[in-house]
């Protein structure tokens, strides 16, 4: 089973940026799919943004134009770059691929 290391989180003024990592067990290559949820307290996890093997990305409406997701196969680390960071974004971001979550990392977006 693959398991997944985040990093990159912390807390950041609103209108900032910052920029998470995750870095999978096995193989980025091999990888069919992953991507990015975030759980705010209170509310359901939801699915942020997400890439496939072949680069084809989705975004939840919350974040197109501000939040890109990609990947870097020779770093084997997929990425989630957030810019225009808000309040709102105040979230654990958790690395997610088929069958596996990372253990999250907490992103603060003070006002």
């Amino acid at each position: 089973q693959v398991q997944l290391v985040e990093s990159g989180g912390g807390l950041v003024q609103a209108g900032g940026s910052l920029r998470l990592s995750c870095v999978p067990s096995g193989s980025i290559f091999s990888i069919n799919v992953m991507g990015w949820y975030r759980q705010a307290p209170g509310k359901e996890r939801e699915l942020v943004a997400m890439i496939t093997s072949g680069s084809r990305t989705t975004y939840a409406d919350s974040v197109k134009g501000r939040f890109a997701i990609s990947r870097d196969i020779p770093k084997n680390t997929m990425y989630l770059q957030m810019n225009g960071l808000k309040p709102e974004d105040t979230a654990v971001y958790y690395c997610w691929t088929q069958g596996a979550w990372g253990q999250g990392t907490q992103v603060t977006v003070s006002s």
